[in-house]
């Protein structure tokens, strides 16, 4: 459907998250660079924002932050907590995504000039609670090999006490009570989705361990 409306689409088998934004800046043939993923909204307020900065050319920064809220699933409710606050619209020249396989952050150079735009984007996260399970899954995985590759140590305090530790920060101070059943739902997926790293770098560490003492001379 893309392509019908004069989209140029191009595939790139999953290299991870940073590196694959990498990909796409390098195909771009414009400078200026506005990131946006499939699941993801546009909200009026910052579609009007947007064109507004155009219209003074000469007063653009080199980046722009914009706030992502996460719109509940199975509901018209855009959750009021926002996790961060990336820059989504930025010069190539001015800056670029990191190469981490995990976090795909715009990282912009030395010197440059940044701003905040008050509109927002909806992220539409969810499809389904089967689609949701895999996501928790695969990316626990990359992160537990990322954390690994950092040095970090498993912590059995951290597998006992995270599930419960993050189900209060996601339903209490992120807000998720605000959005009733779904939020109580959404502060259990957050809480499992730390919970399951947890498991996995102890998993890792594990078979780290044994594949080490299973190669010394005997």
């Amino acid at each position: 459907m893309a392509t019908q409306h004069g989209a140029r689409c191009i595939h790139n088998d999953w290299p991870g998250y940073g590196q694959q934004k990498r990909f796409a800046e390098d195909q771009s043939k414009n400078d200026w660079i506005f990131n946006l993923d499939a699941d993801e909204r546009v909200l009026p307020e910052l579609r009007d924002e947007i064109l507004k900065c155009f219209e003074s050319p000469e007063d653009l920064a080199d980046g722009y932050f914009m706030a992502i809220h996460d719109r509940l699933y199975c509901t018209d409710k855009l959750s009021q907590y926002t996790p961060y606050k990336p820059v989504r619209l930025y010069r190539q020249s001015k800056g670029r995504y990191s190469s981490s396989p995990v976090h795909d952050r715009v990282i912009m150079n030395a010197q440059t000039t940044t701003a905040t735009l008050k509109g927002r984007i909806a992220h539409d996260s969810l499809r389904s609670f089967h689609h949701r399970i895999e996501k928790m899954n695969e990316y626990s995985e990359a992160q537990a090999a990322d954390m690994m590759t950092k040095g970090r140590k498993p912590s059995k305090f951290r597998i006992i006490v995270d599930f419960w530790a993050s189900f209060i920060v996601g339903y209490c101070f992120r807000g998720y009570w605000r959005g009733g059943l779904m939020g109580y739902i959404y502060a259990v997926n957050f809480a499992y989705s730390r919970f399951l790293r947890q498991i996995k770098l102890y998993e890792q560490h594990h078979h780290s361990i044994a594949s080490k003492q299973s190669s010394l001379p005997k």
